[in-house]
């Protein structure tokens, strides 16, 4: 009964959540993830090695920095979390920080907003605020399927997980999962400084996400065109580079009938990615449907809380 109690209060918290975050957003200063990010900063500085490391030795001190930071973020959580009331409030507060979905939204309406004003010069530099690629020789299009992109992809990383591994795992569940997101955010790229030392971030990062992502696709198919998604995930999915942004992307592609992916620059260098979607290349007007449809999908998972909650209740 008190389990069953635990997870009632937990379900009905998930709405409180994300209505704090819609009417507050991220905190403008001393935001955790912040002050982690600055810590992850420091244990590369200590564990990353001489540049003589061999791959396996560069890959064990990867394994050690993650573990050295999540094992007592996780321990600290646990004993935060508590029983009761005020353990309660507590893991909602986190889940709160833990949230970005007002921060994803206004950060791709900032595109949006210069893309519909025809400044291309402002619309490229909000968008390098939210992509990793080049962005000084984009076109208005590329910057709306950019912008797309990243809508959907986030939505799962700084919405759903956290969500999925709050109730799933309550205040240590959705803190490893963040943390774990921001450490593959920060070390997870495979180029010659992080191909092994962030090989452990960017696999945990791979396993937490393999469920929620897999949820988010099915999120977007049921809040958009439902054939169209299931087909892209089903044909598309598996090309992806990433085995859980593949679900995400494609399907939310297909949701809006748009289509998404193909070339784009990197660093210099232009990578040739798979399709995402069918239908019309994205376009200005799309940075709203797609967020729309993360909104939508946000209001069925809400709904599948309280309605848990109630059950367990």
């Amino acid at each position: 009964m008190e389990f069953s109690t635990e997870k009632a209060i937990a379900s009905f918290l998930m709405p409180v959540a994300v209505v704090i975050d819609h009417f507050l957003g991220e905190p403008r200063k001393f935001h955790p993830l912040v002050g982690f990010g600055r810590l992850a900063n420091r244990m590369e500085t200590i564990t990353y090695g001489p540049p003589e490391c061999s791959a396996k030795a560069r890959q064990m001190r990867g394994i050690a920095a993650v573990t050295g930071l999540l094992l007592p973020a996780w321990l600290i959580s646990l004993l935060l979390a508590g029983h009761g009331a005020i353990g309660a409030a507590i893991a909602g507060a986190g889940l709160y920080l833990a949230l970005g979905a007002r921060s994803l939204f206004e950060h791709a309406e900032a595109v949006r907003d210069a893309l519909l004003n025809d400044d291309l010069a402002n619309a490229r530099r909000a968008v390098g605020r939210i992509v990793s690629r080049d962005v000084l020789t984009m076109d208005a299009g590329q910057i709306a399927a950019a912008t797309v992109e990243s809508v959907l992809e986030n939505g799962c990383d700084a919405v759903f997980g956290a969500l999925f591994w709050y109730a799933a795992g309550g205040l240590p569940g959705v803190v490893v999962y963040r943390l774990a997101n921001t450490l593959d955010a920060m070390w997870g790229y495979r180029n010659e400084r992080y191909r092994d030392f962030g090989w452990a971030a960017a696999r945990l990062d791979d396993v937490l996400n393999y469920l929620p992502a897999r949820l988010t696709a099915m999120s977007y198919a049921l809040c958009g065109h439902l054939p169209t998604a299931l087909r892209a995930w089903r044909h598309q999915g598996r090309y992806w580079k990433s085995p859980n942004a593949g679900p995400v992307m494609t399907a939310g592609a297909g949701a809006l009938g748009i289509a998404l992916g193909g070339p784009a620059s990197y660093h210099g260098s232009l990578t040739h990615r798979p399709a995402l979607g069918y239908g019309r290349p994205a376009e200005t007007r799309d940075i709203g449907r797609a967020i729309s449809l993360v909104r939508r999908s946000l209001t069925l998972w809400l709904w599948a809380a309280v309605i848990g909650g109630v059950a367990l209740a």
